[in-house]
């Protein structure tokens, strides 16, 4: 299991990806983050809501009420035009971060 500590940074990035493929509610986030990570990674739903708080805030995400298919009230994050082109740096920051860490990693030297 991968700790909270280890992943803190990427959580927005993770989020956002996710929505990439259209809006979600919060506890369908959490099921897919777990299930996408292999089950090695499960998001506390504090953390999942200021993540989704923070990342509407800072306009990347907005959010909508919504109706369950059962009745219940839900609200549903969608992904801006802004969180679009966050998620796109966001993805090169990572690969690039990915890089250099990997590098000290395997002794690697350019």
């Amino acid at each position: 299991m991968i700790s909270a500590d280890a992943i803190r940074g990427y959580v927005d990035l993770m989020v956002l990806s996710l929505l990439r493929s259209g809006p979600s509610y919060a506890y369908e986030l959490a099921q897919r983050i777990t299930a996408t990570s292999g089950e090695d990674y499960a998001i506390k739903q504090t953390t999942l809501y200021s993540a989704v708080k923070r990342l509407e805030a800072a306009e990347l995400v907005s959010s909508s009420a919504g109706v369950s298919p059962t009745g219940k009230p839900r609200t549903y994050y969608r992904m801006t035009d802004a969180g679009h082109a966050y998620l796109d740096a966001k993805v090169a920051e990572w690969r690039s971060t990915k890089t250099v860490v990997d590098r000290f990693i395997e002794g690697v030297t350019p």
